[in-house]
């Protein structure tokens, strides 16, 4: 009896493993492809992020805490050429954007370490945002004696060699003007979130690089403002070709009775 326990113990085993591996190879491409069209799904709900550079003063100081430097990267209510069209960030529209973890690089560049962060813009955050009526201002905290890329930053704003700062950014709400134009005018209501701040060597807009997305949005705005027309069209063409058969029909009972 103890062997024929064992024979049916071992044979179970074995039996239950074959079926497993059944039915592992029959499902398992489906759930590969159920995850592949999450994640397909994910990545196109994910907001695309836009990137602005602007020329402005920036200025170097030295305070009690140590080196610093400031500056406006956001300005509201200022018209920016950006090349395809116009672009205005509208008042209020950083209200309720998403600044819980914003770092500060140079140049964009994500494989150097940050110079400085702001995490929940707390007061051990190296790096300072202030939203105000103007815009968002910034107070960054360079820690100039241990990074040597930090004092080169401080140098160059020292001397004026850079000039201009950068964000990066994702906008949640935005209105359009003269799309019938060739050169429209976007205005930004909300911003979604600013996911980084950057001094920049050449803070001139660069249309190959950065204005691709913008001009998506152009193009969606346009294409929606021309499905808009045609379903404002639709009825009155409907209407029109009722108002032609009518007339017809009334030609016709006319040329009878005159027959």
């Amino acid at each position: 009896m103890p062997v024929l326990c064992l024979l049916y113990t071992a044979i179970k085993k074995y039996t239950v493993c074959r079926l497993t591996k059944r039915i592992k190879r029959k499902f398992e491409p489906f759930v590969i492809g159920e995850k592949k069209q999450r994640s397909d799904k994910t990545v196109k709900n994910k907001k695309e992020l836009e990137q602005r550079s602007y020329s402005f003063e920036v200025r170097a100081e030295e305070t009690e805490r140590g080196k610093i430097i400031t500056g406006r990267p956001i300005v509201y209510n200022s018209r920016t050429d950006i090349g395809p069209f116009d672009e205005i960030i509208e008042s209020g529209a950083l209200d309720n954007a998403d600044l819980t973890d914003v770092r500060f690089l140079v140049n964009h560049d994500i494989s150097r370490i940050p110079l400085a962060r702001s995490r929940r813009n707390n007061g051990n955050s190296t790096m300072l945002l202030t939203v105000d009526a103007e815009g968002m201002g910034i107070r960054v905290d360079l820690d100039t004696e241990n990074n040597s890329e930090a004092r080169a930053l401080y140098s160059a704003v020292e001397r004026g060699d850079i000039s201009g700062m950068s964000f990066l950014f994702g906008v949640r709400d935005q209105e359009w003007d003269n799309l019938e134009s060739e050169h429209p005018t976007r205005r930004i209501k909300s911003i979604s979130t600013v996911v980084e701040v950057s001094a920049v060597t050449f803070p001139a807009y660069n249309a190959t690089t950065i204005n691709a997305r913008s001009k998506e949005a152009l193009d969606n705005a346009r294409l929606e403002l021309e499905n808009s027309r045609a379903q404002q069209a639709k009825p009155l063409d409907n209407g029109n070709s009722k108002t032609l058969e009518l007339l017809k029909e009334k030609t016709k009972i006319l040329g009878g009775l005159k027959k």
